[in-house]
């Protein structure tokens, strides 16, 4: 029997236990069985990013802390376990069969989506069977070879030719060569990885849209201010997947009232302050800011004087402050 593919490899077990909670805990909060979440962090069960965002908030983690990287302990772990799966599955002739029906489809000049729909499969079985992740039953075959306009004994014969031929060779140990490669957000590798990082990274992807980094918190009379995506919210819908937005948690004391507590401010680094606008200060180049750099900021009414030179002004008390950046602000949101 074929084993279940790794398709998302994950640390979220690490950092359960890391964090001292249960497996049945984890599985409470987030709502899944415990079944389904034993499958998550052995990685043989898919999520999606509402799932994902969830584990994130639960476990108090950063979506990048998810994913495994090379420097990561259990990437050797996820590397070994896979590549022994693939050779179970080759010494069983899966690897063998689903290589030769790829062959077969590529020569026929069809697209993955075509052969599953004339065999009367869904892409994903069709997909796992041809990197030999899944066995194919006899109900199955009939329409397999028919898909291809052969019978089920020429599907086979013609299998066996290429592979007799080396003709198959190549294309299952670059299957094995994929393996190399870790599910790393970012890494040019990752897209290379049949078992895990193509998935992985679209995964990462869609979820980070859906947040922004918070690089600001209340500190004193003004605001902490640090470029660093260690705290993450979910964007709202008009601001998600833009570049350069980020959330600060504005300090009500010096904005005279006119920005409730318990909300969120935030900003976009792509558009300069402009008289009229509200805005992000900080004395400092943000571009040039790295995420050890701390420094104060505060939300400021952009002015202009009489001789047109750009000021921010600040209530509770009333302060003129000339700073180095001012982004735009472009949305408030309240708790």
């Amino acid at each position: 029997m074929a084993q279940e593919e790794i398709i998302f490899p994950n640390n979220i077990r690490n950092i359960r236990l890391a964090n001292g909670m249960k497996m049945t805990e984890l599985a409470r909060q987030a709502g899944l069985s415990l079944s389904a979440v034993s499958k998550i962090e052995k990685g043989v069960r898919r999520l999606n990013q509402k799932q994902l965002l969830n584990i994130c908030n639960i476990l108090g983690c950063k979506l990048s802390d998810i994913f495994i990287k090379e420097s990561d302990d259990v990437a050797g772990q996820w590397q070994s376990e896979i590549k022994r799966r693939l050779n179970d599955n080759e010494d069983s002739g899966l690897k063998v069969f689903g290589s030769g029906l790829r062959k077969i489809r590529q020569q026929s000049g069809k697209t993955i989506a075509q052969a599953a729909k004339d065999a009367g499969m869904t892409l994903s079985v069709y997909h796992k069977i041809e990197v030999g992740q899944r066995e194919s039953y006899k109900n199955e075959i009939e329409p397999l070879a028919k898909s291809f306009a052969l019978g089920a004994e020429g599907l086979f014969d013609k299998i066996a030719a290429l592979y007799k031929s080396g003709e198959l060779n190549k294309q299952i140990s670059k299957v094995k060569e994929r393996v190399k490669s870790v599910l790393e957000p970012g890494s040019p590798m990752s897209a290379m990885d049949m078992h895990g990082s193509l998935y992985g990274a679209k995964l990462y992807d869609s979820a980070r849209k859906k947040l922004v980094p918070v690089f600001g918190t209340p500190s004193g009379k003004a605001i902490a201010f640090k470029k660093s995506d260690k705290t993450m919210i979910v964007a709202p819908s008009t601001l998600e997947g833009k570049k350069g937005v980020y959330a600060v948690m504005p300090n009500t004391k010096r904005l005279g009232g006119f920005i409730p507590e318990k909300s969120y401010v935030f900003a976009d680094a792509t558009k300069p302050a402009k008289p009229g606008d509200l805005a992000v200060a900080f004395d400092a180049d943000f571009d040039s800011l790295d995420d050890e750099t701390s420094l104060m900021a505060q939300i400021v009414s952009v002015k202009q004087d009489s001789k047109g030179k750009i000021f921010g002004q600040i209530a509770s008390p009333d302060e003129k402050i000339s700073a180095q950046t001012m982004h735009k602000v472009v949305m408030i949101v309240i708790e």
